[in-house]
């Protein structure tokens, strides 16, 4: 028996169609994006959550929080944060 493969934005395009999952997509979509985003430049410094909380001042607990999408960061966390990523946070309405 043959299984289709699809890639992460393919199965999403499919997902996407049901309106009830639309609509939880869209409601978490900053977080999201927000997880992805810190991941991937925690990665790319070759940190891990502990070593990154150490340079923020917070505990890899909250780190682990963000990334898992269960956190609610305050915009001075944030700022910490990417000041620790050496990056600029910006935050955009669209």
């Amino acid at each position: 028996m043959s299984r289709q493969i699809y890639t992460f934005r393919e199965d999403l395009a499919k997902r996407l169609k049901d309106p009830e999952f639309r609509k939880a997509w869209e409601k978490s979509e900053a977080e999201a994006e927000l997880s992805r985003k810190l991941i991937e430049a925690r990665l790319k410094r070759k940190l891990s959550q502990r070593q990154l909380a150490q340079k923020v001042g917070t505990s890899q607990a909250a780190i682990s929080r963000i990334e898992q999408m269960e956190g609610n960061p305050s915009l001075s966390l944030l700022k910490r944060i990417a000041s620790a990523l050496q990056l600029k946070l910006q935050i955009s309405f669209r």
